[in-house]
């Protein structure tokens, strides 16, 4: 089944209001920006979709990608690990405001959820954050004498990724610290939607270098030279 779409506009059409959505990227890194701007284009045409909880490592930097996103209004919730980075402003002004609703999740206990929600795993235990406010609410259990918080799956209507090379069924590979969340949250997502430097034809990545599998993947559009989140933020480039 040949996955590819002709634009990234064309891919994120199918994107609601109300929407999860979970954006790979840790930091700049595998941060899917030009997925990221057309979702944020069509808001600005349409009016939709707002209302959006979205799920990343940290809450966007200075006014591109998940910033961008924010200050545009579309985002009701943040999932995430690091509200703070290396500029929050977008972030936090709208926080502060009360604008926005913030969901804090320690790093190693989002890639879990996330990786659950993929696995089919509904809940899990994990001794972090225990005895601390991210825990009220949360059943608890002992296990070998030590406490342990539950914490439950997390799942998406859709994922944004940024893969290095893939092909037309949506076989993904990534190029180094660009992997980080976006294998776990193909998986997780009930539609996943990827830009690729590279598109080559059915059969044209080694198997064995196969990260993401296509079954995972419904949608590939190829950015032949992608933009880079830090490289944007020192030029001082806001999106607008």
């Amino acid at each position: 089944m040949d996955k590819t779409i002709a634009t990234p506009a064309a891919a994120v059409e199918g994107i609601a209001d109300g929407a999860s959505v979970m954006i790979g990227g840790f930091g700049g890194s595998g941060a899917p920006i030009e997925l990221i701007h057309a979702l944020i284009d069509r808001f600005r045409a349409t009016g939709s979709p707002g209302g959006l909880t979205v799920i990343n490592n940290n809450a966007g930097n200075g006014r591109i990608g998940i910033a961008a996103m924010i200050d545009a209004g579309m985002v009701a919730k943040m999932i995430c690990s690091f509200p703070r980075s290396s500029d929050p402003r977008a972030f936090t002004e709208r926080y502060l405001a009360g604008g926005i609703a913030l969901e804090l999740v320690p790093q190693g206990t989002l890639a879990e959820r996330i990786r659950a929600a993929g696995a089919g795993i509904p809940a899990f235990y994990t001794p972090t954050s225990f005895g601390t406010e991210l825990a009220e609410g949360k059943p608890v259990a002992e296990f070998d004498g030590r406490m342990y918080v539950q914490e439950r799956w997390l799942k998406a209507d859709v994922a944004l990724v940024k893969a290095e090379t893939a092909d037309r069924h949506g076989n993904l590979t990534y190029r180094l610290a660009a992997r980080n969340f976006n294998p776990l949250m193909c998986m997780a997502a009930a539609r996943t939607v990827v830009q690729a430097s590279r598109v080559v034809a059915a059969g044209g990545i080694d198997p064995e270098l196969v990260v993401t599998p296509g079954i995972f993947v419904d949608a590939v559009v190829e950015v032949r030279e992608p933009q880079q989140e830090e490289a944007l933020i020192r030029a001082g480039v806001g999106y607008a």
